[in-house]
């Protein structure tokens, strides 16, 4: 099965010279002189590094079969990121550079949906926020507490560092969203 540019959406995946990329922005660029052209942000499967890539209107590419699949997220050993399947109980290691990203979102024993790309575990389909505690930041200024006044860093139980207002406190849970790492409210 193919996929045309036109076709093009967020989080499809499409093959580029043999290797699998997840589209992760797209923007159709019809100028006043020449043809029309897509630019792409994509995503390598394999190792999660981003690229910038320009293909002609109406370009094909081979359609990647993915699938979902529920799992619960175990633990992460330094190069690999644990996994069983809630089904079948079976257990898998994803590489760690693949998923690094997403799991600073991820509680161990959390269940998760992987990404399976071509039969290949690929990806962890995050929900769009998470509500997670935070586990350390300086105190907030005098002062500066109510009115927001500013962000200072903050690091959250699964380890991952954003920039909240200062009158967040340890212990308080709050909601991040994943795309971008932004704190978005207390939860």
């Amino acid at each position: 099965m193919t996929l045309s540019t036109n076709q093009f959406k967020n989080g499809n995946h499409i093959e580029v010279e043999n290797v699998i990329y997840k589209i992760i922005d797209f923007q159709h660029v019809k100028p006043g002189k020449g043809p029309a052209f897509v630019r792409t942000k994509l995503r390598r499967v394999s190792d999660s590094a981003v690229i910038d890539k320009t293909f002609r209107a109406g370009e094909k590419f081979r359609s990647i079969h993915t699938e979902s699949r529920k799992m619960q997220y175990l633990y992460e050993d330094g190069t690999g990121a644990h996994f069983m399947d809630n089904e079948s109980y079976e257990q898998l290691e994803v590489p760690l550079s693949s998923v690094a990203e997403s799991l600073k979102w991820i509680r161990p024993n959390e269940n998760i949906d992987l990404l399976f790309v071509d039969g290949e575990p690929g990806d962890i389909n995050l929900p769009a926020s998470v509500e997670l505690e935070v586990t350390f930041t300086e105190p907030g200024e005098r002062g500066n507490t109510a009115s927001g006044g500013g962000d200072k860093p903050a690091t959250l139980e699964t380890g991952a560092e954003i920039m909240v207002p200062l009158f967040i406190k340890i212990g308080e849970k709050i909601k991040v969203q994943t795309e971008t790492g932004s704190y978005m409210s207390r939860a």
